[in-house]
């Protein structure tokens, strides 16, 4: 049995895709455990029924230099304890999920000799990969990279788990009838404050006939947000501080308002158009590069966060909502740049990187 080793934490953006792959090496037979810290993967990783070794680890912060030496001297912690996992683990493979988890166990794992398969779910390599890329075995892409091309690197889409599949089931679990149009809000577990403020301006109060909105607002802003919306809020709203189950909300909705980060390719996968709002002050500004991969592709429009305000969202959403030809064939594309195939692509790269060695 092949026995792989992940590390990925920090956002759900790195470790629901890790988790997609370990699902698909788990299906072909291989043992997975995590490495990671303490944020979404020390919830979801357990209750997706993996093993999770904790260390302590920090990014490097580009602005504060005491946090940033912080940092460095818990890397070096952090090196030591991914030593004593990888030995304790003995793993055949060790796969980097992203983020600077990935840093101290992809670095224990090439100085254990160990190949080392790197994955980057944005359109700009990040730091921790840009450091380690040049000794992986593999660095799998989910968009082609100008300057990393040839035989280190494939492009294989960002891993996302299996999409919904009935509308009528989804769409039922949020109260939609069947003449409702529904548009999508959403921008991460905390939420998009621009997105959220410009939201509840453009919608709060009222909406066209048939509109429903369903919000998911992040934990951050929800209650100050219910508290706008008034008790009970208006029909039309729907405003949660998170949505399990997301795949089912985007089956539902029709037309989604986002941040422009690895849910992406979710809403590819979903086949959904989309007005996206790259989150301005992203590393490289590497949102507005997958932004422009959707639009690009013919499934998505472009506002930059500068730009976004209650008027201009209902000015984009409403002539999208009235053009229905024109949101079939964005929906359409939307679909057309989805790779379902991202997990099990993956999982292929790390067995045969284990085999290999």
């Amino acid at each position: 049995m092949t026995k792989v080793v992940i590390a990925a934490g920090g956002t759900a953006g790195h470790v629901v895709p890790a988790l997609a792959v370990a699902d698909a090496l788990r299906a072909e037979g291989a043992e997975v455990a995590f490495v990671g810290g303490d944020r979404a993967e020390a919830e979801l990783v357990p209750a997706a029924g993996y093993r999770l070794h904790r260390i302590h680890v920090e990014g490097i912060s580009r602005s504060n230099p005491l946090k940033a030496a912080r940092a460095v001297g818990r890397a070096a912690g952090a090196l030591r304890a991914a030593r004593r996992i990888l030995r304790e683990e003995r793993p055949d493979v060790v796969m980097g999920g992203g983020g600077y988890v990935a840093g101290p166990v992809g670095a224990a794992a090439l100085r254990a000799k160990l190949p080392l398969v790197l994955t980057e779910a944005d359109s700009h390599l990040g730091l921790t990969n840009r450091l380690l890329a040049g000794r992986a075995t593999r660095v799998c892409l989910a968009f082609p990279l100008p300057g990393r091309e040839g035989d280190r690197y494939r492009v294989t889409g960002r891993p996302v788990p299996p999409p919904a599949t009935d509308r009528a089931a989804a769409r039922a679990r949020f109260g939609l009838a069947d003449g409702d149009t529904c548009l999508l809000v959403f921008g991460g577990s905390l939420g998009a404050r621009s997105l959220n403020e410009a939201t509840i301006g453009a919608y709060g109060t009222a909406a066209p006939a048939g509109l429903r909105v369903l919000h998911a607002a992040g934990r951050r802003d929800h209650d100050d947000l219910a508290a706008r919306l008034g008790d009970p809020a208006p029909a039309h709203y729907d405003l949660r501080p998170y949505i399990d189950g997301f795949g089912e909300a985007l089956l539902a909705c029709d037309l989604c308002v986002a941040r422009s980060g690895g849910s992406v390719f979710e809403v590819a996968a979903a086949g959904r158009p989309a007005v996206l709002v790259p989150y301005p002050h992203a590393a490289a500004d590497h949102q507005t590069g997958n932004a422009r991969w959707m639009v690009d592709g013919g499934a998505a429009v472009l506002v930059p966060d500068a730009e976004l305000d209650a008027d201009r969202l209902r000015r984009e959403v409403d002539a999208l909502l009235a053009d229905r030809d024109r949101l079939a064939a964005m929906a359409a594309a939307s679909a057309g740049l989805a790779r379902p195939d991202a997990a099990a692509a993956i999982a292929a790269e790390v067995l045969a990187a284990a085999r290999a060695s």
